[in-house]
């Protein structure tokens, strides 16, 4: 290994990254683009869904009953309808996802001791927000169902409301939430973006920057010169480690300030394990550039063999243990799970290296396979 060529082939190579503004716009402007467009395109809170509410009985319990849902932030009320004839119109259009239907003798049946019906309608065109919508109903029926029973038992015993409440049992759940006690997702999706924009960007721009001079030709003087295949690999490896170095704290900022995500661990294992992870990173666009000749191929491969692991098995979207046996091996096989489990230690549980060694192991042997194969599969006589 010879210093004096490593630092000469990192100089060209940052010299081409600022002669070229669109190259030098995708290496510090798209992530930080990308972290605000995801951040804010994929927030898994389900809050202010369209409701509406017919209500047959027009009285003052199913007013009251109505008010619960039209006051909670879950629900965003468009207003009563008069009738269930424009209800299938209203949900197919998306104007409203779910319509409580309130039956007439709504508020004398309950007064009377006995068990009302009530109908929901939901859109079921998104499983999962229609199942959390039920839950925030069944949870507002529920409330509102004891405080009949309390009401009823004051009024027949002759205890105060909070007496009677009581009397109902003593047993009483109680539920916090450890880590993210507002359970807002964001918090937890805005550091997993920095795993999955840097997982992205490095190994673009590595693989494009050595299938570019392939495609210039200009790589030829690099069969003809001394510089070996080591320090070439290595000179096209350290820019745009460095690169994603600084967008990884660029990024840390925007999830910290900006999406407002506590970061509860130590910054300097941050800025460590963000290292390893861009030299693993970078690592796959040098294995890519190793076996494609033009820009697209690599683009395309790059985007195939990053994309997917950062979205499907890195506990982004699904948590790893509601996986099948074989997606948790995939999972495992992957560097952004591994990374992942990183930034969800260091962010919101505020752990370090102590607990999250094996991880960090994990991505030194990525980097280290990743570069011995790049190394193994470049060569620098001329492919035909």
């Amino acid at each position: 290994m010879n210093w004096a060529r490593l630092a000469a082939v990192i100089a060209k190579e940052w010299a081409e990254i600022t002669r070229d503004r669109l190259f030098l716009a995708l290496a510090f402007i798209v992530p930080p683009i990308l972290m605000v467009v995801f951040g804010l395109g994929m927030n898994l809170d389900v809050e202010n869904i369209p409701l509406a509410i017919i209500d047959y009985d027009h009285s003052h319990q199913s007013r009251d009953y109505a008010y619960r849902m039209i006051d909670s932030r879950y629900f965003d009320f468009k207003g009563y309808l008069s009738d269930e004839k424009d209800v299938a119109k209203l949900i197919a259009r998306g104007d409203v996802r779910a319509v409580v239907v309130i039956p007439p003798k709504f508020g004398e049946e309950l007064l009377a001791g006995r068990a009302v019906a009530v109908q929901t309608l939901l859109d079921g065109q998104f499983p999962l927000r229609a199942n959390i919508a039920r839950g925030y109903i069944g949870a507002i029926n529920a409330n509102y169902s004891q405080e009949l029973i309390a009401d009823f038992l004051s009024q027949a015993v002759g205890l105060t409301p909070d007496q009677a409440r009581q009397q109902m049992g003593n047993l009483r759940l109680e539920m916090r939430m450890l880590y993210n006690q507002s359970g807002k997702s964001i918090w937890s999706m805005a550091p997993k973006l920095i795993m999955m924009v840097l997982m992205m960007t490095p190994p673009l721009l590595t693989a494009v920057s050595v299938v570019r001079e392939k495609e210039r030709g200009s790589i030829l003087n690099i069969y003809a010169s001394t510089v070996s295949r080591g320090e070439f690999l290595l000179g096209k490896l350290m820019p745009y480690a460095g690169i994603s170095m600084v967008n990884g704290i660029f990024l840390w900022a925007l999830a910290v300030f900006y999406f407002q995500a506590p970061f509860k661990g130590s910054f300097g294992f941050y800025l460590l394990a963000t290292a390893i992870y861009s030299f693993t990173t970078t690592g796959i666009g040098l294995l890519v550039s190793s076996f494609v000749k033009t820009q697209i191929a690599a683009v395309v491969i790059t985007m195939v063999v990053t994309l997917v692991p950062a979205i499907l098995f890195s506990g982004m979207l699904f948590p790893l243990s509601s996986m099948g046996p074989e997606a948790q091996a995939i999972a495992h096989l992957a560097p952004a799970m591994h990374y992942g489990m990183i930034i969800d230690g260091t962010f919101m549980k505020g752990i370090g290296l102590d607990k999250l060694w094996s991880s960090v192991v994990s991505l030194v042997v990525y980097a280290l396979v990743l570069f011995v194969l790049a190394y193994r599969f470049f060569t620098k006589r001329p492919q035909e």
